[in-house]
């Protein structure tokens, strides 16, 4: 008799990521929801995990627009699926926000400020959309806790700099076409039509990323 709610509730723990695995909406078409990537590969180890790839850029603005809708969708996201922003480092003013992101990531403030950042650049224009220097975003990054200069010292560090290289070839890599771009375990390339059509697809080959591992540890 005891067995019975044991089942229940080992059923019901496994619910979210049965639901997460079996997304609603029209089977994914490869051309047009997605496009395979030739050379893939995820932009850190998976180490069992599925990993959720966003390149964007603090100054486009549909970036601005797709964040409050992509965090509330990623903090739904099962715990197998790691969510990993990547700053677009196309080259020119792109680096320098690749570079001021990954230097608050290194001194642990990316997450708090994250959001912060797009709505400084698209709702309160306090910070440059053209030409932003570091010393800018030192100041910006000081309500954070943040020092200037550690923040300076962390945008020219070393990690900061090897860090935006992977991101630039990562992007390049994938044949990121723009921003915002969602790439799922370096193997697919999101397409559609919205961002809730983004989203759809992405949930899709969430799963499609799961099956796939599936399959490859009971082939082994």
């Amino acid at each position: 008799m005891r067995l019975i709610p044991r089942l229940l509730l080992s059923l019901l723990a496994l619910m979210p990521l049965a639901l997460s695995a079996a997304p609603t909406g029209p089977a994914l078409q490869e051309g047009r929801d997605y496009e395979r990537i030739a050379d893939p590969g995820p932009l850190q180890p998976l180490a069992g995990k599925i990993e959720v790839a966003e390149v964007f850029g603090y100054t486009c603005p549909h970036c601005a627009h797709f964040e409050p809708q992509l965090q509330a969708w990623v903090a739904k996201l099962p715990k197998d699926v790691r969510f990993t922003p990547v700053p677009a480092a196309f080259g020119g003013p792109w680096d320098t926000w690749a570079q001021g992101y990954y230097a608050a990531d290194q001194l642990g403030v990316a997450k708090r400020s994250h959001a912060a950042v797009f709505k400084a650049l698209h709702e309160d224009r306090s910070l440059p959309m053209q030409n932003v220097s570091p010393e800018e975003l030192a100041t910006f990054y000081t309500q954070y806790g943040v020092t200037e200069a550690a923040f300076i010292a962390a945008f020219k560090s070393d990690a900061v700099q090897a860090k935006v290289k992977a991101a630039r070839e990562f992007a390049q890599r994938t044949r990121t076409p723009g921003t915002p771009a969602l790439i799922i375990n370096g193997q697919y390339l999101v397409k559609g039509t919205s961002a809730d059509d983004q989203l759809r697809i992405a949930s899709a080959l969430i799963a499609q990323a799961r099956g796939d591992a599936a399959g490859s540890s009971k082939g082994r």
